[in-house]
């Protein structure tokens, strides 16, 4: 069946047959008939990834790094250029967004066992894709130039120094020099550039892995037929528009009514080495693993803990020993899912907390928690733990239901 009857698109896909790739990775891919919404949050994803990479093009056209007139040069943006403030602040609260939407995509997965059997390759490119972010959200926290930049750029980067042996190689490599200053600021610049279309191909990469192994459902099992898939075309292309367009109500809220809500004071206050801001803190996605860093007292232990807390999420398909993948029809393991949750919680607002008195000893054991549930509870539960009995198939709590 030709995909298209238009004689132009035919004759292209003749020659390259991009079209019918598309039609079979998009519109006839079998999606299992029972996602909620929940799975709306990794196309809202993406959605917000096109978003950054197109302001961020626009942005750098704009930007001069160079630290006698970065700070300057995002001033000129948001006064100077045309709509200059609207792509600033679509790409500067779009970070905030694109981590929430990554995280409840994380969370989601974690709760109904996408990254098990035989999805191991599907999670772990997720997990790499994730820390990405996380690099590129870091380099970009710097471009501004403020305060707030300056010496969260002199703290993180000095993390490494902790390092055995190459610490100092390793930090002097990434300032370009012996101190935080205009090298560092070229080559956090041309990363933060580069490193969104490297994300854009891990999630191509990720698309693909997701259109081999097939889509997870809510219920965890297997797709035993056609009975049980629905072609992603016309049904989840409107399910996702509507996730779309209540989402942009909220992030378009932040842009216009609140664009400063998620940032810090001091990072509208010119980079200066000679003043040190009373309290360092990152941006509010970075929290919980903040938390964590500073929960020992011992520099090397915290940045092993770290990042030990970013790399675990890698041997969580192996961790995690039950058989059975939705949370639904594991009592225990839901239970603990959300003390988990909870838990990040708490590590999150401990990290924007000084470390001292109630606030270090409630980190610590938020800490203590967070790699006892993976390395400790989750290994546990699947050994102990008595799931209920999984329908037959996707279909069979639908049909048990009109029966009734």
């Amino acid at each position: 069946m030709a995909v298209s009857s238009n004689r132009i698109v035919r004759w292209v896909d003749d020659r390259l047959p991009i079209f019918t790739l598309m039609h079979h990775s998009t519109s006839a891919y079998p999606t299992p008939n029972n996602l909620n919404y929940w799975w709306n949050f990794g196309s809202l994803a993406g959605f917000v990834l096109v978003v950054m990479i197109l302001s961020g093009i626009f942005l750098a056209m704009n930007y001069t790094p160079h630290t006698a007139h970065a700070f300057e040069s995002v001033e000129r943006i948001m006064r100077d250029v045309n709509y200059g403030w609207l792509l600033r602040y679509l790409h500067m609260n779009g970070g905030s967004m694109f981590f929430a939407l990554v995280y409840i995509h994380l969370f989601r997965g974690m709760y109904y066992g996408s990254y098990k059997s035989p999805r191991e390759v599907l999670w772990w490119i997720g997990v790499i894709i994730f820390i990405c972010m996380m690099a590129t959200a870091f380099m970009g926290y710097v471009l501004p130039w403020g305060q707030m930049s300056f010496w969260g750029a002199t703290v993180i980067t000095n993390l490494f120094s902790a390092v055995p042996l190459v610490g100092t190689e390793i930090v002097t490599w990434l300032w370009g020099g012996f101190s935080v200053d205009n090298p560092t600021l070229n080559r956090f610049f041309s990363l933060h550039y580069l490193l969104p279309f490297i994300i854009f191909g891990l999630v191509v990469v990720h698309l693909w892995a997701l259109h081999t192994v097939k889509s997870n459902n809510p219920l965890g099992i297997d797709i035993k037929g056609p009975q049980d898939t629905i072609p992603f075309h016309p049904y989840y292309t409107i399910k996702d528009l509507y996730g779309i367009g209540l989402f942009l109500m909220f992030y378009l809220f932040f842009v216009f009514f609140a664009p400063n809500f998620f940032g810090e004071p001091d990072n509208y206050i010119p980079a200066n080495p000679m003043v040190t801001p009373p309290h360092i803190v990152p941006e509010w996605y970075f929290l919980p693993f903040y938390a964590i860093l500073r929960a020992v007292p011992d520099k090397l232990s915290g940045v092993v803990l770290m990042f030990a807390a970013i790399l675990v999420l890698f041997v969580l398909p192996w961790l995690d020993t039950s058989k059975v993948r939705s949370a639904r029809f594991r009592p225990i393991y839901k239970q603990l899912f959300w003390i988990f949750f909870l838990d990040c919680l708490i590590l999150g607002w401990i990290g924007a907390k000084p470390p001292e008195g109630a606030y270090l000893v409630i980190g610590r054991i938020a800490t203590v928690y967070y790699f006892a549930h993976f390395l400790i509870l989750l290994p546990l539960t699947g050994w102990f733990e008595k799931p209920r009995p999984l329908p037959d198939s996707i279909g069979a709590p639908v049909i048990t239901t009109v029966k009734r």
